[in-house]
């Protein structure tokens, strides 16, 4: 129970990651709030959750929006009575070349993956102070610092996510605050998905020339970085701060 009566916030926790992160954090004994935007999959992730006699509550969050963010945090403490987790992990998949992105394009993609982000430190930020410490841990991506191929929006918001942890790593050591990223590779979620869609390839085989990309020659489960997000918000990793952690199968060994 390396969580006992922590209290978290996990976004985007209905779905991927942040759901493999939602449910490994309630079995770790943590008190979970799942900020998500649908409240389809997020119910059911709570109700997962519950079967497993572990605590959640659900929060209806688009996290591009301020006041949803700030419901988010404010239904954590009357709930729960204080935030000691945040986990950043909502986020907007959007692709394309320079010509193709539009102005929404790019006010979706970095209102959702920085500025939510940041919005989201911003409202946890009291309740963290007062109890005189916090683990905020924010989803990044290879994609923050390797180029690919028609991903300029996604590629350049994912960037800037790992100088926001580091800046506010830095801001907030004086509170005893520890923020940390973890940079995800190719990992099998809907999101991958969508992505294979995008560029029209066969999901199948899509899968297999993924994985030839990493030393360990597959894609990677949602639980595999849960795993290392779940050790960076514990007290095991009490003196590591503004780092990331990379989670790709060594495909960005070299």
């Amino acid at each position: 129970m390396r969580l006992q009566d922590k209290v978290a916030i996990v976004t985007g926790g209905g779905a991927g990651i942040g759901q493999a992160i939602a449910q490994l954090f309630a079995s770790e004994g943590a008190k979970v709030l799942i900020a998500e935007i649908n409240e389809e999959s997020g119910r059911a992730t709570i109700e997962n959750i519950h079967k497993n006699g572990g605590e959640a509550i659900f929060q209806q969050t688009d996290v591009s929006v301020e006041q949803d963010i700030q419901n988010m945090a404010e239904t954590a403490i009357k709930a729960f009575g204080s935030v000691d987790i945040l986990i950043n992990n909502a986020a907007a998949f959007v692709f394309g070349k320079i010509e193709d992105v539009t102005a929404s394009d790019w006010a979706r993609v970095l209102n959702t993956n920085v500025i939510g982000y940041a919005n989201c430190v911003k409202e946890v930020l009291p309740a963290m102070r007062q109890a005189g410490k916090g683990a905020i841990v924010n989803i990044a991506s290879v994609s923050s610092f390797i180029a690919q191929p028609e991903f300029i929006p996604y590629n350049t918001s994912k960037g800037a996510v790992l100088q926001l942890t580091r800046c506010l790593a830095m801001d907030l050591a004086p509170d005893n605050i520890r923020v940390n990223s973890v940079c995800p590779g190719e990992i099998k979620t809907d999101a991958t998905k969508r992505h294979i869609a995008f560029r029209g390839l066969d999901p199948e085989q899509a899968y297999i020339d993924f994985g030839k990309g990493a030393l360990l020659k597959r894609i990677g489960q949602p639980i595999e970085v849960a795993y290392g997000v779940l050790f960076l918000a514990s007290d095991e990793a009490s003196y590591i701060t503004g780092t990331h952690l990379v989670i790709d199968g060594g495909a960005t060994v070299d």
